[in-house]
């Protein structure tokens, strides 16, 4: 499919007639102050920001496992593991284990540019993701908005089986209730080089997200006027979730010849505005 890329053209909320499309803008370093890095050179998880994701039963972590062969710090990585699972783990059957770490309830980010250096191991069935969810509500108890997607969802990288590119998209109670999916459109992909490191960034802004792999800008989702609910609920904080995932819908199905596969996390980067 055409990649489409999407520029804001003011830091006031705009129409949709005022996007354009075929801009480029690269980041540039001197418009940024790093406030945070997490560079994974201890020879443990730092659990003081991060935490196991639990298992679930959606798509994205029905295989998800607190086993430590999942999970790895070495040679200035974080690993993360997609591995056959074994029965004789303590009370656990699932054909596949994997391996995923967040900072909810420790850490979250907004209004700043969040960058991530990683390789991805190809495999079929294969589907590491990079993404951001609302912080815990932030005083919102019992509010709509602490509930999916109502608050949104920001996805930074997500790659399928072998691909070449990544995908980056936004989700929201506009975009998958409302099926607002166009105005404005709501993902982009970008080329990746595959068995390498790549960097994804997100850059959060109050009236837009800018999205970026390997400093090429892929897409922008801004807030726009419209009487819809729910279009730009982006400007919160967010934790951030690192996950090895196998199989789903849409990813297909899984080839155990493939598996074991691993992601490997360089670094994690947040910074802001000087």
């Amino acid at each position: 499919m055409n990649r489409i890329v999407i520029c804001l053209l003011t830091t006031a909320a705009v129409s949709v007639t005022m996007l354009a499309t075929g801009c480029h803008t690269g980041h540039n370093p001197d418009q940024w102050n790093l406030v945070w890095e997490e560079d994974f050179e201890s020879s443990e998880i730092d659990t003081s920001v991060w935490s196991k994701i639990p298992r679930g039963t959606a798509p994205w972590n029905k295989y998800m496992s607190p086993d430590d062969t999942c999970y790895a710090v070495s040679g200035g990585n974080l690993i993360l593991r997609g591995l056959h699972g074994n029965a004789a783990q303590a009370n656990d059957t699932a054909s596949y284990i994997t391996g995923g770490l967040y900072t909810k309830g420790k850490k979250a980010f907004s209004n700043g540019r969040l960058e991530i250096r990683a390789k991805l191991q190809g495999a079929k069935g294969a589907w590491p993701a990079i993404w951001l969810l609302p912080d815990p509500c932030h005083g919102e108890t019992g509010s709509e908005n602490c509930r999916w997607p109502y608050g949104g969802e920001i996805d930074i990288m997500e790659r399928l089986n072998h691909d070449t590119i990544a995908y980056q998209t936004v989700h929201s109670y506009y975009t998958l209730y409302l099926k607002q999916d166009t105005v404005p459109p709501h993902f982009a992909t970008g080329t990746i080089n595959p068995g390498e490191y790549n960097v994804y960034a997100v850059e959060m802004y109050p009236d837009s997200l800018k999205f970026f792999i390997n400093d090429n800008h892929t897409f922008t989702y801004p807030r726009i006027e419209t009487e819809l609910e729910g279009q730009f609920p982006y400007d919160r904080p967010y934790y951030l979730l690192i996950d090895m995932q196998l199989g789903g819908d849409w990813v297909g199905e899984i080839d155990p010849s493939e598996i074991p596969v691993e992601m490997l996390v360089d670094r994690v980067s947040f910074y802001t505005k000087p």
